[in-house]
């Protein structure tokens, strides 16, 4: 399973579909501004299966898959993909921004439906491990920990483990041999979507660590983790879903907290 980054920012006057099937235009800093332009039948088909594709390859893949592996599980041509998402970036800035408020829908559920704190955090890891949405969570969300004063080869890429000295948090490795490339200000935005994200996973982690049940070193990266590692993506749905429930039950009894003895 790969999590890959990926050159977030736009074409200065790009053109790509903004959710709900409207035409949206790129504009300087990667804002998109939504016309309302609808989409004709087959466009909107077209533009659906591209969306699925693009989920499913890059949820296998990583983020770093190319476009053409796109069309072709869309059934479409490459350039009807570029017609859609005039760069890679823009779609995989779509995907991302779709599975993280996703995920923070599923976070803020769990936490309004739920009333004791470790069934509220373990629903919801449930809910985002079966959903898969595990596999595309965007780079910057999985940085949340990383010490500060690493260069830009360390950026987080792959999601390979390592203890800062003097009992840090889990950190995320480059890629060997990958380039990494800077944020620009286009980030601004996915990072606003993160920060969401992370600020309801916080409240889940922080009730159940009060309550007791939750070991008190697992942190909100942690739990971020077990959400990306738990999703594995194997060929037979069936035993994708076994297999992921069978990690994540695995996963839950070393996230919770034991009574001293």
């Amino acid at each position: 399973m790969h999590i890959q980054d990926s050159h977030w920012s736009t074409a200065s006057s790009a053109s790509a579909l903004a959710p709900g099937g409207t035409l949206s235009a790129a504009v300087g800093g990667g804002r998109e501004v939504s016309r309302t332009t609808p989409l004709r039948v087959d466009a909107q088909r077209n533009l659906e299966h591209v969306l699925r594709a693009a989920r499913e390859v890059f949820g296998e893949l990583g983020y770093g898959a190319p476009m053409e592996d796109v069309a072709r599980r869309a059934r479409v041509g490459v350039g009807t993909v570029y017609r859609r998402f005039p760069s890679k970036d823009v779609l995989v800035r779509r995907i991302a921004e779709e599975e993280t408020s996703r995920l923070t829908d599923q976070a803020r559920a769990a936490l309004g439906q739920e009333d004791e704190p470790w069934s509220a955090l373990s629903r919801f890891l449930r809910t985002s491990v079966a959903s898969g949405a595990g596999r595309l969570l965007p780079p910057q969300v999985l940085r949340v920990g990383v010490a500060e004063e690493d260069t830009a080869a360390d950026e987080a890429r792959v999601p390979h483990q390592r203890t800062q000295p003097g009992g840090g948090e889990l950190r995320l490795l480059a890629e060997p041999g990958v380039p990494v490339v800077a944020s620009t200000s286009a980030a601004a935005d996915d990072d606003a979507g993160a920060a969401a994200l992370l600020e309801v996973v916080g409240q889940l982690v922080d009730r159940a660590r009060a309550a007791g049940e939750l070991r008190p070193d697992v942190s909100v990266s942690d739990v971020l983790l077990v959400i990306a590692t738990a999703a594995p993506s194997l060929p037979d749905a069936a035993q994708q879903a076994a297999a992921s429930a069978r990690l994540l039950d695995i996963l839950l009894e070393g996230l919770r907290s034991r009574p001293s003895a």
